[in-house]
Parts: structure tokens; C-alpha cells; sequence
């Protein structure tokens, strides 16, 4: 009798955001986090609506979406935390691409991080883990 082998696939959660505009959102990310394209869908005429985007191996996905994408002035209920090596070039980097400081890096609990809040509303811890 011979045994057939399922593939298996690893379970993973991404963070799909909604933007306003994915054109502006996709120049955003890749400056403020050297984020790179994986995937794209685009409408008829060419203009993106949807992007799977990978920052240093974490991937996410961005969909221009008016309606859900968030207030930039109110606080929302989600933020992510991107984990990275080097947290104060990264955060750097995002604010000269455009981000606000919500709170600097520093050092607190085991962990080297900072928060920001991107030009969409989105909120990001960005740091690392000292121990």
C-alpha cells in the first residue's frame, strides 16, 4: 500500500492594512522600511489596488481602501511591531520617509524599541529584544 503525503502549510497571520492611496503607500513603505514588492493586482489601467509587502522577511499586505483606512489624528486599535536588528536606523529611516514619532526609541522591558505613526494612521513598534 502506498502512502500519499499531503503538503503541509505552516500557518502565518499578516497584517493586511487599508491606505488611501496604494501608489503613495507603496513609495511610503519602501522608503521608510525598505520594504520590497512580492505581489501586486492592479486595476485595468494599471494603478495598484493590493500589494503583499515583505520588510526584511516580515510580510504584510496593503489594500487602497478610502472607507477603512484610518484617521492618521485618532488613535486606532491595532499597531504592529516590526522586530529588526538595527531599530534606530529603521525608525530613522521612516521618519525622514514621512513618519511622526509617537514615542522615540529607548530602552524599557527587555526591549529597544520606539513607536511611530505612518502617513496612513498606522501605528509601528519598531525594535528589538535585548535578552
Amino acid at each position: 500500500m502506498s502512502q500519499v503525503r499531503s503538503q503541509s502549510t505552516a500557518a502565518s497571520i499578516a497584517p493586511w492594512i487599508s491606505v488611501r492611496s496604494a501608489v503613495e503607500a507603496l513609495a511610503f513603505y519602501e522608503a521608510a522600511f525598505g520594504a520590497v514588492e512580492l505581489y501586486r493586482l492592479e486595476e485595468e489601467e494599471g494603478k495598484p489596488v493590493l500589494a503583499e509587502l515583505s520588510v526584511q522577511g516580515a510580510g504584510f499586505w496593503i489594500q487602497e481602501d478610502p472607507e477603512s483606512s484610518p484617521n492618521p489624528d485618532v488613535p486606532g486599535s491595532v499597531r504592529m511591531i516590526l522586530t529588526v536588528a538595527n531599530p534606530d536606523a529603521l525608525f530613522e529611516q521612516a521618519i525622514s520617509a514621512g513618519a511622526e514619532v509617537v514615542a522615540p526609541v529607548n530602552e524599557g522591558h527587555g526591549w529597544r524599541i520606539g513607536r511611530l505613526i505612518d502617513p496612513f494612521g498606522h501605528h509601528w513598534e519598531i525594535g528589538k529584544r535585548l535578552v
